[in-house]
């Protein structure tokens, strides 16, 4: 990846995640859709929902962007590295994100359904277990929650 975008604020950081889940809205994926930057903050991982397209249950952003990151880095401790997600990350990715040890997370729109950060679970901050994550919510929540709005509305 020769991704040179550097990313100066979490707003800035949400459109390019924003980017990556309307790649998703066009493949017919949920569309979420996730960013990885180290702390100059350059993008070393894009990632989108592709659970449709790979038939794999695991393919959420998340877990795309920790592997691509992963890869990138030569290493699966992401300790220094943001995760971009335009959804609060369900109890599967934030179990990968704890594992990863990623420094920091910053969403856009809460998941009131199945969120594993805030919401219904509490697995990135939670006090009982070595690691916890850095989290910012509802950066252009809006915008996040309306294009996962607007994908039910034509589905249906």
């Amino acid at each position: 990846m020769n991704d040179i975008t550097v990313i100066h604020s979490d707003a800035e950081g949400m459109r390019e995640a924003l980017k990556e889940a309307a790649k998703a809205f066009r493949l017919g994926e949920i569309p979420i859709g996730a960013i990885i930057c180290n702390k100059q903050g350059q993008i070393i991982a894009r990632a989108h929902n592709l659970r449709e397209t790979t038939f794999d249950a695991t393919a959420h952003a998340e877990i795309i962007a920790i592997k691509k990151a992963c890869q990138k880095i030569k290493n699966w401790r992401l300790c220094d590295l943001t995760l971009y997600v335009t959804i609060e990350p369900c109890p599967m990715c934030a179990g990968a994100l704890f594992t990863s040890r990623i420094k920091r997370l910053v969403y856009g729109a809460t998941d009131w359904r199945a969120g594993g950060c805030e919401s219904v679970f509490n697995i990135v901050s939670n006090p009982y277990l070595p690691h916890q994550i850095e989290v910012r919510a509802g950066v252009l929540e809006d915008e996040c929650s309306a294009i996962v709005k607007r994908f039910f509305q034509q589905r249906r």
